[in-house]
């Protein structure tokens, strides 16, 4: 398979696994999908770490086999491969990208679709696809500049330029650089502590920023009040204030 989903301690890892440098071809799409479908429907994954390996990310679409592919094609397949990265995106989980290598073109618009990127010192990330004459297609148009602003998000994208790992951080394109060793292993102790938090609060939290960026303030503060009142339901609500007046903040155990 070219994308597997690990399971352990409520931490789902979305691992790439297409050598050598996980080129997201359409198996590798629709299997990308259908695994983030499958994060969101399990229980047991609480939160999500995506992850290509100690030396790529993913180096983008396979080229190749998109050159084969006429206009006709290409209308037919669009919707699917912006499918394949809205189903990681919409994930109502916290997501966190381990990025190391490369982080092109696709690559890039799959770490765009996290929560939260933990890029290791030897990353390089961008939206070369101006460079083939054609623009990013799986999101980065939209993504990047809701991310880093508009006009930081053109000079990648007009120019199909890599910025390392140190510009990345400087530009809000990641979170966090570290050592190229240490990425997953940070990735995954982020995605952990969280995946001990109150999942529907978590949810909440995710779905109302997310929402929020898309429409009017009006509009995101209603859905802010509407979640904030719906979690007073909840048995986690319940617990977490319990705690907080017997034991001080901080202290709560969720299930």
């Amino acid at each position: 398979m070219t994308v597997n989903l690990e399971v352990a301690e409520g931490v789902g890892t979305l691992r790439l696994d297409r050598p050598p440098m996980n080129a997201l071809d359409v198996a590798t799409q629709d299997r990308l999908k259908e695994l983030a479908e499958e994060a969101t429907r399990r229980e047991d994954v609480r939160a999500v770490v995506i992850y290509g390996g100690e030396k790529v990310f993913a180096a983008g679409a396979d080229i190749k086999e998109m050159q084969a592919m006429d206009h006709t094609a290409m209308v037919l397949r669009a919707r699917a491969l912006q499918d394949a990265f809205t189903a990681v995106a919409r994930i109502p989980k916290p997501v966190v990208a381990a990025v190391t290598g490369y982080a092109l073109g696709g690559g890039c618009e799959l770490a765009l679709c996290a929560d939260y990127r933990i890029a290791g010192e030897n990353a390089k990330l961008g939206q070369p696809e101006i460079l083939l004459g054609l623009i990013p297609g799986a999101g980065g148009t939209q993504r990047l500049p809701r991310l880093i602003g508009p006009s930081k998000a053109k000079d990648l994208i007009f120019t199909g330029r890599m910025v390392k790992a140190d510009e990345a951080l400087a530009l809000g394109l990641v979170d966090r650089v570290v050592p190229a060793g240490e990425v997953y292993e940070q990735a995954h102790a982020w995605a952990a502590r969280l995946a001990q938090g109150p999942a529907l609060a978590l949810r909440a939290a995710k779905e109302a920023v997310d929402a929020g960026l898309e429409t009017d303030i009006d509009t995101g503060l209603t859905v802010e009040r509407n979640w904030f009142a719906g979690l007073f339901a909840t048995e986690d609500r319940e617990r977490g204030m319990r705690s907080f007046v017997e034991e001080g903040p901080g202290k709560a155990k969720f299930l």
